[in-house]
């Protein structure tokens, strides 16, 4: 009896013993989770909440309380010009901002993005401060086969006469799109034929532009997104595109001079010729 109950015994210190063992184990892997855990968090970057929109927006919607939440994004990753604030997104008595540019759903709304409070979302929204709009008219063939978008670059060309010579010359670079026709909508998608694209340029070069289209004809070039290629003279004309040289000029010898003298012949007395000219 005193032998069943000592192993029993026995076989009960063995189990709690196992039992402490893995409540040990236990414990310290969960330790370890826990300082990696802290140790991770300590090392992420901190955040900060901005306004999102709900749904996907088109350009003409308005963006109202109910269209927005706020979202997580990471602090020293925040885009320029978020609404992190809800009186700076919907100001006390003002109408509702119009939407610029397609947003997609959970996307953060930008100043650039959308118009100011109770602004209509036309042409002089998009206008950067000191720039004006100028139309240039078009075909498929000038406006690139219809591929222009407002928010793309195009380089300028006017081709016409000049000093009796047919010209084509780079006249303004990289100009911004901001309407093709009478869309400003730059999630448009699809080729387009235009016959009008408005352009984004300071008064000076509606001035030149003005010029150029009313004394030739204007053909646009869709500079690429990631170009940067720096301003220089571009010029062709009739002669270097065929690679025509222009005519020598062969000078014709200069007649030869003939001097006449008076001369006595007998009792009369004539003008004869004198070679060569006493002069020379």
């Amino acid at each position: 009896m005193r032998f069943v109950f000592a192993l029993v015994l026995l076989v009960g210190v063995g189990l709690a013993g196992f039992a402490v063992y893995m409540a040990q184990g236990y414990l310290a892997k969960t330790s370890r989770e826990r300082d990696a855990l802290m140790a991770e968090r300590a090392l992420a970057k901190p955040l900060i909440q901005v306004y999102a929109v709900t749904t996907p927006k088109k350009y003409g919607e308005r963006i109202t309380k109910e269209d927005v939440v706020k979202i997580l994004w990471q602090k020293d990753s925040v885009p320029e010009g978020a609404f992190l604030e809800e009186e700076a997104l919907f100001p006390v008595g003002a109408e509702p901002r119009v939407v610029l540019r397609q947003m997609e759903q959970f996307e953060p709304i930008l100043a650039v993005k959308v118009t100011e409070p109770g602004e209509d979302a036309g042409l002089t929204s998009r206008l950067g401060k000191g720039f004006r709009a100028f139309t240039i008219s078009v075909d498929v063939s000038s406006g690139v086969s219809g591929f222009l978008r407002p928010g793309d670059k195009v380089d300028v060309y006017w081709t016409g006469r000049a000093f009796g010579r047919g010209v084509t010359r780079l006249i303004e670079a990289s100009v911004p799109i901001i309407a093709v026709d009478q869309v400003s909508d730059s999630a448009r998608s699809g080729p387009q034929i235009a016959r009008t694209v408005t352009v984004q340029v300071s008064r000076q070069q509606v001035a030149a532009l003005a010029q150029a289209q009313s004394t030739g004809r204007l053909s646009l070039s869709l500079v690429g997104t990631d170009d940067d290629a720096t301003e220089e003279v571009v010029e062709v004309d009739q002669n270097t595109l065929l690679d025509f040289q222009e005519p020598v000029q062969v000078q014709a010898p200069a007649p030869k001079r003939v001097c006449y003298a008076r001369v006595r012949r007998g009792a009369e007395v004539v003008n004869g010729p004198v070679i060569p000219c006493p002069d020379e």
